[in-house]
């Protein structure tokens, strides 16, 4: 099959929200706004108030333009605020990960097969390894390829900074279950492996969706969240949460600011964002209708 859909001018665009029943009290204001924010970009957010089965997409119920606007300017704080929080979980786990297998194997470890469980898995997160340090303009990293031949790679402490959170996950992953591994885990107030490697992965792909401006506020998140069954420190009561969601992944994120940043501000910001939530699309991130009340959250 063809494509052979053509592009439509930025009135052309207003006019066919107005004929699929988006209210447009401000016609000037929303070519403007079509002319900073593409239409197709928007899309995703009438998405979820249109009949998507119908081939004119006709919209479903009552929703405004601005309506539509100040949904898509709220997602942007929500993927902001998500944003930074990942930030530091993502320098501690990097952190954690480099200095527990450092201490017992050397500067070098993150090179030595052996220490990893899946070869093929191993050679491939190797060489995009060496590709992310070959792309680092770091000073510290320029500084090792001049001075040092033996061995041509930088020791963990510079290659590992310079490798994207994504790859950090998949080699934590492939790591071999050993000392320094549970190690790690401990640090997080878990007791299985397995959940701190799907945090990890699912952070990750947040991360990525947030540093690329993707849609964060309704999305069916790729990597699911596993929710830990005995973890050490309190966490939420209400586990009938959907993985998928972005909710679920939030609890966890809290879950490890608590023990890395003590007095953090994450459940304060998430409520007064979450208060200026319009259309009341709190459901379609997963959010429970009652979990402001959970100790965890107070």
């Amino acid at each position: 099959m063809n494509y052979n859909k053509k592009a439509v001018s930025i009135p052309d665009q207003v006019a066919k929200l107005k004929s699929r029943g988006l209210s447009i009290p401000d016609e000037p204001k929303a070519a403007s706004n079509l002319s900073n924010i593409s239409y197709y970009r928007l899309r995703a957010y009438t998405y979820p108030f249109q009949d998507n089965n119908d081939p004119n997409h006709p919209f479903t119920s009552p929703v405004s333009f601005d309506d539509i606007i100040s949904l898509y300017v709220f997602d942007r704080q929500f993927r902001l605020f998500v944003l930074d929080a990942i930030e530091k979980i993502e320098i501690s786990m990097r952190t954690q990960v480099i200095y527990h297998w450092a201490m017992n194997h050397g500067a070098h470890w993150h090179l030595a097969r052996n220490l990893f469980r899946n070869p093929v898995q191993f050679a491939k997160d190797f060489n995009r390894m060496q590709q992310e340090v070959d792309r680092s303009t770091e000073t510290f990293i320029d500084h090792y390829k001049t001075k040092y031949t033996n061995p041509p790679d930088p020791p963990c402490w510079m290659s590992l900074e310079v490798s994207s959170f994504g790859l950090l996950s998949l080699l934590f992953r492939n790591l071999k279950l050993g000392a320094e591994k549970k190690a790690v885990t401990k640090h997080y107030g878990l007791n299985d492996v397995s959940i701190l490697e799907n945090w990890m992965h699912s952070f990750s792909n947040i991360r990525n969706i947030c540093a690329h401006h993707g849609r964060l506020w309704n999305r069916r998140l790729t990597a699911h969240i596993k929710l830990p069954t005995n973890p050490v420190n309190p966490f939420i009561q209400n586990k009938h949460i959907l993985p998928y969601k972005i909710y679920a992944a939030l609890c966890c994120m809290k879950y490890v600011l608590d023990i890395i940043s003590p007095g953090n501000t994450f459940k304060e910001r998430l409520k007064e964002l979450m208060n200026k939530c319009p259309l009341a699309q709190e459901r379609e991130m997963g959010f429970p209708a009652d979990w402001r009340q959970e100790k965890f959250w107070q």
